[in-house]
């Protein structure tokens, strides 16, 4: 069960979105309390596990998250490879332990630093400001990445098969109101049904329509931007999008993706 922090702090103008996860609820606490001290630091949530770490870091997409070296389900070496092999964009990781001897398997798995327990502020201080320039030095890269768009594919599909009831039906691309992906599995729900895709990922879907009317507002999600009925304010600064099929579906918008969401619609 994923554990939030309600009481938000005010933000910074460079705020950095932080999760913690240690399996002792004492030094969780004792990092949080320490983090509270740094004014552009928002700790998201809270975790205690190996598995609670993953889930969090899919969900909440931190900039920044401290992991215990040795925990129940995944120890935190794990959890970076696990996250490594699922996901293009990380946040940074920086390993908390008691013990010395994880140090260069840390650095193998490119975490950003590594803390020994009991923690230090003027140490945690120096990482803090290690994160600070990483992320201004990534931030920079992406500034100067070329401005204009990739080419488009060479083919954007007008139709799109979608299985339902043992039965195949061509749907008109533009029908589609949204597309997720669960388990491997991509279901598609358009105006008039819903059923799967032959499509592997999200991103092979996507590639073969129009990119001005298809837009990934999730990891999980491709939405028909114009088939979105209401931008719903939800939880931390962040929006649900409610599609415009039957259901009302609420769709969510990733933090990465939010900043896209108000240049699309002028929030």
């Amino acid at each position: 069960m994923l554990y939030y922090h309600l009481v938000m702090p005010a933000r910074a103008a460079s705020t950095i979105h932080t999760v913690l996860v240690d399996d002792e609820q004492l030094a969780c606490d004792e990092l949080f309390y320490m983090l509270k001290q740094f004014p552009d630091i928002e700790v998201l949530a809270t975790g205690h596990n190996g598995l609670e770490a993953v889930d969090l870091v899919e969900e909440l997409e931190p900039d920044l998250v401290f992991l215990d070296v040795q925990m129940p389900g995944l120890d935190g070496m794990s959890v970076i490879r696990k996250l490594q092999q699922t996901r293009s964009s990380l946040p940074y990781f920086v390993l908390v332990t008691a013990f010395d001897s994880y140090a260069v398997e840390a650095f193998r798995v490119d975490a950003l630093d590594y803390l020994l327990k009991p923690l230090n502020k003027d140490r945690l201080a120096e990482t803090l400001e290690r994160a600070r320039r990483a992320m201004t030095e990534k931030l920079a890269l992406v500034d100067e990445a070329p401005a204009s768009p990739g080419p488009r594919p060479a083919l954007q599909r007008n139709k799109v098969l979608v299985k339902s009831g043992n039965r195949n039906f061509i749907v008109d691309a533009q029908d589609i109101i949204y597309a997720t992906i669960e388990d491997g599995l991509i279901t598609v729900s358009t105006t008039h049904l819903e059923g799967q895709s032959n499509y592997r990922t999200i991103e092979e879907l996507q590639s073969n329509l129009d990119p001005d009317l298809f837009w990934r507002a999730h990891r999980s999600y491709l939405v028909n931007i114009n088939r979105i009925r209401e931008v719903v304010p939800w939880f931390k600064s962040s929006y649900q999008l409610r599609m415009d099929d039957k259901k009302g579906t609420e769709i969510p918008v990733s933090r990465v993706q939010t900043k896209r969401l108000r240049m699309l619609l002028k929030l």
